[in-house]
């Protein structure tokens, strides 16, 4: 993949959420099927018929790509907008714990482990994995708190760290397994930090 770990992201019209969708669709499947060395832009842009610049608009290169697909979540968004903040970010953390108990994920997780924290691949995950959750999580908290559904935090950000922390903790010490279960776990304990009285 090493043909398109710089290549700069272009300007330009924002792509499309069908055109941003098709592309990672097309990278999860080759993904899945093919494995993390043979994804690349070309074979994305080949498959999904969205075109390199349109590609290159959302994610920087090839590694971002992969780690953004890694994550495409099998539901449909409906199943969580407006839920509750336990059921919207448990529905968020179960995706993301199965994603890496696939067979790929653990792969990803192992390379990770070997990685240089400033190499292309490192980044990739802390942007569209680490960076990506929390700041979906966050967009989940924030209209729980303007619902009235939990109280407002002494520190946001060390909320959201409590919440993801542990995932990509044991994800990359592997001194314990992620699961759905653990990951629901996480999640209640967080949110009782802010639970409003009486419930």
């Amino acid at each position: 993949m090493s043909q398109d770990t710089n290549a700069p992201r272009k300007r330009g019209r924002p792509p499309s959420t069908a055109a941003q969708r098709r592309a990672l669709e097309a990278a999860h499947d080759i993904l899945m099927v093919e494995g993390f060395g043979r994804l690349t832009i070309e074979a994305v842009a080949a498959r999904s018929g969205v075109g390199k610049p349109t590609i290159y608009r959302s994610w920087a290169n090839a590694q971002e790509l992969a780690m953004a697909a890694l994550l495409v979540s099998p539901l449909p968004d409906a199943e969580t907008r407006g839920a509750t903040a336990q059921a919207a970010l448990g529905a968020q953390m179960r995706g993301l714990v199965t994603a890496f108990a696939s067979t790929r994920g653990r792969q990803i997780t192992m390379a990770l482990a070997a990685a240089d924290p400033e190499s292309e691949f490192t980044k990739a995950f802390r942007n569209q994995v680490i960076l990506s959750s929390r700041n979906a999580g966050r967009v989940i908290l924030e209209k729980a708190l303007d619902r009235g559904e939990i109280t407002q935090p002494p520190d946001l950000e060390a909320l959201l760290d409590m919440i993801y922390g542990p995932v990509f903790f044991r994800l990359l010490v592997g001194h314990q397994p992620v699961s759905p279960e653990f990951g629901d776990a996480i999640v209640r304990t967080a949110l009782r930090a802010v639970a409003r009285s009486g419930t």
